[in-house]
């Protein structure tokens, strides 16, 4: 007998989702019971935040740094380096905020490691509830000062080829740095930023942002606001931009590095994501958005099960590759 379905698909949704997704979710993901409907503790840590991914890929060197309260994971592409060393990709993690660790999206990190050819710092933020706004941002800061700092010495970095990146929550600490980075007195420049399924704007919600995709799978709306009240218990912290980058003034967001952003088409988060493509662009900076047909939120830690989660890592690559100018 088949176990009762906790998480269904709403029926308005199935059509409009990539059917390798539908079979996934109805044999793997509809008998788990959502974290948000329990009780919190940080044992809800302890399982895989998404299943369905891919093992990581062989690089040539892993290394744990320590920060002043948490610490990166740094993996190191194979062979030789360049002769000014390697390029770094600066990269977060996704879950809300509250999930995910170094060890979570070590298959993504490899496959950015190996297939653009650049170190990859893996940043371990500090979570919510335990640690909220704005100390992820700090963590997120001072990985950047670390790569400045002690980059070339400690991993051969490049500290002129720059790229940071993030996926969900992960994505909103980047674009965060990319703007802190700009801002920094003297400005830190960053060539690139990698985007995928983004928080941009914390003041959406199904009243606007969310509606078309309200009824998803996966990241649903309560799910997502649970994040935020984790995070951001503080209403008037929502349009600082060093939590929604969406609200960064004009004058700064023109002098963050070139976008690519990835989106969803079935996630409640794709509209801010275009949106924040879109500001971008109106103050002249270079973007690329991506948006995957017929996707929920979590494609990218699916890429083992769904051809389309394995496209968007690819994609993610050739684009950070093309970027840093390794491939």
């Amino acid at each position: 007998m088949a176990s009762p379905q906790i998480q269904p698909i709403h029926p308005s949704m199935i059509a409009r989702l990539d059917p390798e997704y539908v079979e996934f979710h109805n044999k793997s993901l509809a008998q788990l019971v959502p974290p948000h409907t329990l009780p919190w503790s940080p044992s809800l840590r302890d399982v895989p935040a998404v299943p369905g991914g891919s093992d990581p890929l062989p690089v040539g060197a892993t290394e744990d740094i320590d920060l002043s309260h948490t610490k990166f994971r740094a993996f190191t592409p194979e062979g030789p380096s360049p002769p000014n060393g390697w390029p770094v990709f600066i990269f977060f993690h996704g879950g809300g905020w509250t999930f995910g660790n170094i060890n979570a999206e070590n298959s993504f990190s490899t496959n950015m490691c190996s297939r653009a050819k650049t170190v990859v710092i893996s940043v371990d933020y500090r979570l919510a509830p335990e640690h909220r706004y704005p100390t992820a941002v700090e963590d997120a800061i001072e990985s950047l000062d670390w790569v400045i700092k002690n980059g070339k010495s400690k991993l051969n970095i490049d500290t002129t080829r720059i790229a940071v990146g993030g996926s969900s929550s992960g994505g909103n600490l980047a674009a965060i740095l990319a703007l802190k980075a700009a801002e920094a007195s003297p400005p830190i420049p960053l060539i690139f930023q990698l985007l995928i399924v983004p928080v941009t704007d914390n003041t959406a919600s199904v009243d606007d942002l969310w509606a078309e995709n309200q009824l998803t799978p996966w990241l649903s709306p309560a799910r997502m606001l649970w994040f935020r009240d984790n995070y951001l218990p503080n209403k008037e912290d929502y349009t600082k931009w060093d939590a929604s980058p969406i609200f960064a003034p004009d004058a700064l967001l023109a002098k963050v590095p070139k976008a690519w952003i990835a989106v969803c088409e079935c996630d409640i988060l794709r509209d801010e994501g275009i949106a924040f493509g879109k500001k971008l662009t109106a103050v002249g900076v270079e973007v690329e958005v991506e948006v995957y047909r017929g996707a929920p939120h979590p494609i990218m830690a699916m890429d083992r099960v769904l051809k389309i989660g394995a496209k968007m890592v690819s994609d993610a690559a050739a684009a950070l590759g093309k970027a840093l100018g390794t491939v």
